[in-house]
Formats: C-alpha cells, structure tokens, sequence
C-alpha cells in the first residue's frame, strides 16, 4: 500500500498543572527533514524524538511542534525577592515614591525575575513519550488514506495509458502501409526505373528503421510493473518514480518513430497521463 507524504497528527495530553499539545505536519521531500519546536526544558530529549519520526515517518518535510500550557500552580518563574527588595531601598534614595510604584520598577530591573530550569520528570516523559506515539499514528493514518487516493489515481492513469497504447498496436498496420505507399508514389513521381528487389531490400531496411514493436512490448511490460509496484506491501515513490521514467522513454522513441499524425496525437495523450502521474508520484513516500 502506497503512502502518502502529505499527514497531519495531534495529541493533547492534560497533565495535573500543564496542557501539552503534540503537533505534526509533513510534505514532500526527497529526504527526511524534521523541524523540531519545543520549549528549551525538552530540549535535552530531541535526539530520541527525531529517532522517533525517522524511524516511522522516514521521508518528507516534517514539522514538529511540543507546546505547554501551564493550567496550574506550576511556574519555572520566581520573583528574587532579595533582590527586589535590595532594588526598592536604593530607589528610595533616589526618588520619592509609593511602594508599589517603586515595586513596579524594581521588578522590571536585572535578575529581579529569576528562571529556574527544571529537570524533565521522567513520569512526565512517558506520558508525553505516549502522545508522540499517538501523533504519529494519527499521521500515518492521514498518510495511507491520502495514499489510497493516490493509488486509485494512478490506477485510472495506467488504465488510461493501456488504452492508448492498444490504439497505437492496432494502428500500426495502416502507419507501415501509408510509409509504404508514400515510398512507392515518391519512386513513381520521378518516374525512375529501379530494380525491383534492390527496392524490396531497401524499402524493408526503411521500414525496419520505423518499427516499434519492441517498444511496445517493453511500454506493456512496463505498465504492468508499475501497477505489481502499487499492489506491493511497502510504498516506495523512489521506485514508481524510476519505473516512470522507463514508461517515458518508450513513449518518447514511439513518438520518434511513428512518422503517422494519428499516432502522434496518441503519443501526445500518452504523455500528458504520464506528467501528471509523474506530478502526484512527489507526493508518494
């Protein structure tokens, strides 16, 4: 089952003096790229967090965000009160003035406010640890559901790209017959007489020049596998992404080869499918 890089997940977990919410978004990307936010007390826990999303997210633009709500009386905030108080004297030297005017601005002076740094409570870990977690299958739900979508789409297009080709098999006939004609009526137009078996040799040599037949073959088998590479266990875009890429290149000689307007015009459509197969397969982890 193919997936999706495009995911959004969440987790909101309601602790005695804090409400922390887990957020995660990802995009397309060639690589993994995870942008972490948190505040700087889970800083330390980072690195586990990143092993985290490699390991299950493995590719995309990821965004990671951990933020704290404090609900309760739990602040890593606190007043110095000595040096608060130190600040309020040496203001009374300096100006006359209520106390609470004087407190307003010594509160406001250097290290009146004093943050301390808590150690992360491992307890408090776990729970979050699990939000993660849940955040994580969150999005990778998103992910396969976008990525059914995706496999129907590209399905339509495969089925659309076989019909076309069918349509290119059975008129290949009339295109080797018109090159045919337009070889023999441009041998009468100069009124030349040639000999007829050296003629023969060349005219089939020309024609072989213009034969298809193997990249028919090859464009079938590849269509083929490109729909065995949708139906497999894993999701790998690298792979579809490859296998494109070798439906382009026949589609392409076809094209080159096909000296027939009708033809032409298929290829043409064959084409525009295979862009925009190409434009979604970004999108396939």
């Amino acid at each position: 089952m193919i997936q999706s890089m495009t995911g959004y997940g969440k987790s909101v977990l309601q602790l005695p003096t804090k409400k922390i919410s887990i957020e995660l978004k990802s995009l397309n990307s060639k690589n993994l790229d995870v942008n972490a936010r948190m505040p700087s007390m889970y800083r330390a826990k980072e690195l586990d967090i990143r092993k985290l999303l490699a390991k299950h997210l493995v590719r995309g633009k990821i965004d990671f965000s951990l933020y704290v709500e404090i609900t309760g009386e739990d602040t890593s905030s606190k007043i110095n009160k000595t040096v608060v108080n130190e600040y309020i004297k040496q203001l009374k030297d300096v100006v006359d003035g209520d106390t609470t005017e004087l407190l307003k601005m010594a509160i406001r002076l250097p290290d009146a406010v004093a943050t301390e740094r808590d150690d992360i409570d491992e307890e408090e870990w776990v729970l979050i640890s699990n939000g993660i977690n849940e955040a994580v299958s969150k999005i990778l739900t998103y992910r396969k559901d976008e990525g059914a979508i995706l496999k129907q789409d590209f399905l339509d297009r495969i089925t659309v790209l076989k019909r076309l080709l069918e349509d290119v098999i059975a008129m290949d006939p009339d295109r080797i017959d018109g090159v045919r004609a337009r070889l023999e009526k441009g041998i009468a137009d100069i009124k030349e007489k040639v000999d007829e078996n050296r003629f023969e040799q060349e005219l089939v040599y020309y024609i072989e020049k213009f034969d298809i037949t193997e990249e028919k073959v090859r464009l079938d088998n590849h269509l083929d596998y490109f729909t065995k590479a949708l139906n497999s266990e894993d999701s790998n875009g690298k792979k579809l992404g490859f296998i494109s890429q070798e439906i382009g290149r026949e589609i392409n000689t076809i094209g080159s080869k096909s000296n027939y307007a009708p033809m032409q015009k298929l290829v043409v459509q064959m084409k525009d499918e295979l862009e925009k197969i190409k434009e979604q397969l970004l999108n396939v982890l």
